[in-house]
This record gives structure tokens, sequence and C-alpha cells, in this order.
């Protein structure tokens, strides 16, 4: 089942809600807006808690946020997967057998037909669309591509949880905190 059924995966953006997420029920988060110092550092404290860490690369302060970055941290970090908006990271994360999340931001129609020809050659396990509060693209792109969607980006509401979750989502990316008790 996708992320052992979690039907929110917490975005971590501080230390706060990582301690939060390590007293929690979860397994999977998102680790978001982190410098290269503390990485190691937090995928170990993780890793004895039990979680599993899907690194934001474009996130992380002190690296490029390229293929050279992505091997780097497949190596010497060994996160359960990464998250980018670049095509050359997901190859690389798939490459080293990481969950492998394409991040895609629905700016316009042109932007999204240019995203969806990269993700049919790509192929990421999965593709966080932000904002995930606009269920008939979730669905659309959902149909296009037939990979599982996880939606991010201004979901505050157990509402709109539930509205991207019927239109085709997986789980919701939130560091919404209040929507991280399991329902």
């Amino acid at each position: 089942m996708v992320f052992e059924g979690q039907k929110i995966v917490p975005a971590l953006r501080n230390m706060k809600q990582f301690d939060q997420f390590l007293r929690s029920d979860y397994t999977y988060g998102v680790l978001l807006d982190t410098h290269l110092g503390q990485l190691k550092g937090i995928v170990g404290a993780s890793e004895k808690a039990g979680k599993k860490l899907l690194i934001h690369v474009d996130l992380i302060q002190g690296l490029k946020h390229d293929e050279y970055a992505a091997e780097f941290i497949s190596q010497e970090i060994k996160p359960a997967g990464l998250i980018s908006t670049r095509s050359n990271v997901i190859a690389k994360a798939k490459q080293r057998n990481l969950i492998a999340v394409q991040r895609l931001f629905l700016l316009d129609t042109s932007a999204l037909a240019k995203s969806l020809e990269f993700i049919k050659k790509i192929r990421p396990d999965y593709i966080e669309v932000l904002p995930g509060v606009v269920p008939s693209l979730i669905g659309e792109i959902r149909k296009e591509t037939d990979i599982p969607i996880l939606a991010g980006g201004f979901v505050r509401t157990h509402e709109e949880v539930d509205a991207a979750i019927k239109a085709g989502a997986a789980a919701i990316t939130s560091s919404e905190t209040s929507l991280w008790k399991k329902g």
C-alpha cells in the first residue's frame, strides 16, 4: 500500500515539527527546509525512531540541486526517497532505488503540458501536485500518467484532504500539524 496506508504524509519545515513527527504514529515524512550540515543527523534520528524520510533536494541549503547532489544524498545520507522539481534528480533517485517524487507546480496549461511530457519519460514513483486543492487537475494528471499523486500546498482542512483523496490523490503532504492527527 502507498506509504503504509498513510493518508497524510507530514511535511517537516522545522525541528519542532520533526520532533512531533518522531513522536507520531506516522512512518513516512517529507523533510523540507534544512541545510546540509543537519541532514545526516536528521535522517539518522528518524531511522532510529523507525521513520522513513523523503528529502526535498531543492530545499537543502548548501547543495546545488542537481544529479550530483542526488548522488551524494543517495550514497551518504541514504533516505527513503527524494523529491524534486528537476527530472535529472528524479532519474538519479530511480537509478539508486529510492522513492522518486517529481514535484509539479500547477502554474498554467502550458506548464502542465510540458511537465507531463517529462513525467512520461522519467516515470517517477509519485507526482506531488501543488497546489493540492485543485481536485479536477489531480484527477486529470492521475488519469494522464497512471502514476500515484501526492497533493501538497494549501491543503489546510480535513475537507480539502478528503476532496483531494476523492479526486484520486494517494496521499496528502502537509506541514499543517492539525492535519497530522489520524482520523
